[in-house]
């Protein structure tokens, strides 16, 4: 793997994962709506659910999911539909009230929402298929494993660069300093809301990759 392609991989991986995406504005909304916690474990949950698609790149189960019109849309519309639901559930909740003593709603069920919304991403498996491939070496005695490791580098750097990049700590010290401030802090949960929401319509209108 010490090879010319591995070190352009790794070059080109670190770019695009100092690229803010969906997955850091998931986790930031996640943080802003719940707490730092939540933010932490969505952010866990996000990189496991990352790494199911390069376990399924490996064995050739993305590649059977995006051969197939029918079974891409039946995982992006789950997707979509959890995302829609979630973001409807966080909206709701801006009625409560916020307090620094108030009890976690779960940062177990954060990290069980962050695996499912990126397991359910076939956006993310069309990236690591499109993107890993260019990097295998030719020379590489199991192209399956060099998929993998090269696919959890990627993964590793992505949820690297959602805690680098300050993302589930600038969150969680905003919802601190707004705390005492409930009117607005239920216009920028509710505001979560609606961008989680909006993630899951612009999975739906995701159009499945051409055939290549």
């Amino acid at each position: 793997m010490l090879e010319t392609n591995f070190w352009l991989f790794l070059a080109a991986a670190c770019l695009i994962a100092a690229v803010p995406g969906p997955g850091i504005f998931y986790v930031a909304a996640r943080t802003l709506s719940e707490g730092r916690g939540s933010g932490f474990a969505s952010t866990a949950g996000t990189a496991l659910g990352g790494l199911v698609h390069v376990v399924a790149g490996g064995l050739g189960i993305s590649a059977i999911i995006l051969a197939s019109a029918e079974l891409f849309a039946a995982v992006k519309f789950v997707g979509a539909l959890y995302l829609v639901w979630l973001g409807i559930k966080t909206f709701r909740s801006a009625g409560r009230a916020l307090s620094l003593e108030s009890e976690p709603i779960g940062d177990k069920r954060a990290f069980r929402d962050g695996v499912l919304v990126e397991a359910l991403n076939p956006k993310t498996a069309a990236f690591f298929l499109a993107f890993i491939p260019q990097f295998l070496g030719p020379s590489g005695a199991n192209p399956t494993l060099q998929f993998i490791m090269l696919g959890a580098i990627s993964v590793a750097l992505n949820t690297l660069a959602d805690v680098v990049v300050v993302v589930v700590l600038m969150a969680s010290a905003t919802r601190s300093q707004l705390i005492g401030r409930p009117h607005l802090m239920r216009r920028l949960t509710q505001s979560s809301g609606v961008f989680i929401a909006g993630l899951g319509l612009s999975l739906a209108l995701a159009r499945r990759p051409a055939n290549g």
